[in-house]
């Protein structure tokens, strides 16, 4: 079976030493130069760097990059991984399955898991718990992974268990017909329903951030429709067309509605300007600690059997309770505002209930503004 991990990735794991007798042919090189020869899956600059660490022997000697060698001498490498070498490996780390066949995996993923390694996440990650579930994925580009969730992003994930499953998933995404929506809770009062049609890119003020440009981006276009409004905030769903990196975040943040709790795109301390909240309110939106984003619907056509599928996944129990505080901080303004003689905006005894996701794709027709 073919892995998609590189080879070296595999062999440095393991950190078995690579003992070599350097052949005539090489004799008059450099070390480093023979060495790059003989062990053309390593990196000359790598090379170097483990003979610099003393991780290679020359007959039984400490080797040094400038060395000569002539021909019959024995050569022992002690590779070292990389951190991202070192990533790619199994961990028992447990998933939330909410449906697997010979083809596919769909995870419920929680608010903290990082979906693929990277700086400051090498392990502890979705692809090392993969492996670890699924060893055969290591045989499928990115062990099946072909779409991503921020780390602190909760809900439901597609994985491809077999190439033929992969490519055809890749194909659906670049397709445009794979259906993610999302729920989010959002600063501000957001009103009906609307698109975003904005590039995204790098924002060119701080590169560590996207943010939406007039060039260079990359196009993306977000629906989004408020499903409940309150006194300082919204409720919203949103579907993606396009699936750029921080997506959902940059463009909410565009409309001036940013993600509660968004520790990147949100307002500075986690409180928008100019809002006066309760007690209560103020601490528990201030205690939300990630983006308030959950992957809540994912729609796709079944690559084996062409059946069209379909999964939800409940909000989960840190939006609930953010929900339950902005529900009883809005009936108690209506209260306050009933007992004032003033305009009731919001009836608490008719809560909007719209988590039983739309049914009707025309709801989300490309070309409504």
């Amino acid at each position: 079976m073919a892995s998609y991990f590189p080879d070296y990735i595999r062999n440095v794991s393991t950190l078995e030493p690579i003992t070599l007798t350097i052949p005539n042919d090489c004799g008059s090189m450099r070390l480093d130069q023979a060495l790059a020869k003989l062990l053309p899956e390593f990196s000359r600059s790598r090379l170097q760097s483990w003979i610099k660490e003393g991780l290679v022997t020359v007959a039984g000697a400490k080797g040094d990059v400038k060395q000569k060698v002539w021909g019959g001498e024995q050569v022992i490498v002690a590779p070292q991984p990389t951190a991202e070498e070192s990533a790619y490996k199994a961990q028992d780390i447990p998933l939330n399955i909410v449906y697997e066949d010979d083809q596919l995996l769909v995870i419920d993923k929680p608010a903290g898991l990082v979906v693929h390694p990277a700086a400051g996440n090498w392990e502890g990650t979705l692809l090392n718990a993969l492996l670890h579930h699924l060893p055969q994925v290591e045989s499928v580009p990115r062990a099946g992974i072909v779409h991503r969730l921020d780390k602190e992003t909760s809900g439901l994930l597609v994985v491809a268990k077999t190439l033929q499953a992969q490519t055809d998933l890749v194909r659906q995404l670049q397709a445009r017909t794979v259906k993610r929506e999302y729920r989010a809770i959002v600063w501000g009062v957001v009103h009906g329903k609307g698109k975003v049609d904005a590039p995204i890119g790098r924002d060119p003020h701080d590169r560590k951030k996207m943010a939406v440009v007039k060039h260079f981006g990359k196009h993306a276009v977000t629906h989004f429709e408020a499903m409940e409004t309150f006194s300082w905030h919204s409720y919203v769903r949103c579907l993606l067309e396009t699936g750029r990196t921080h997506q959902i975040r940059v463009h909410m943040q565009s409309l001036k509605a940013p993600l509660v709790g968004d520790p990147v795109y949100g307002p500075r301390g986690g409180v928008m300007a100019g809002v006066k909240m309760s007690d209560t309110l103020a601490e528990a939106v201030r205690g939300f600690k990630r983006q308030a984003l959950h992957a809540a619907r994912l729609g796709l056509i079944h690559p084996q059997t062409r059946e069209p599928m379909l999964w939800q996944s409940e909000l989960p129990d840190d939006m609930k309770a953010l929900l339950a505080v902005l529900r009883e901080d809005a009936r108690e303004a209506v209260s306050a505002a009933e007992e004032q003689g003033e305009a009731v905006w919001w009836d608490p005894t008719e809560p909007y209930e719209y988590d039983d996701f739309a049914d009707n794709e025309d709801d989300w027709d490309e070309d409504e503004e």
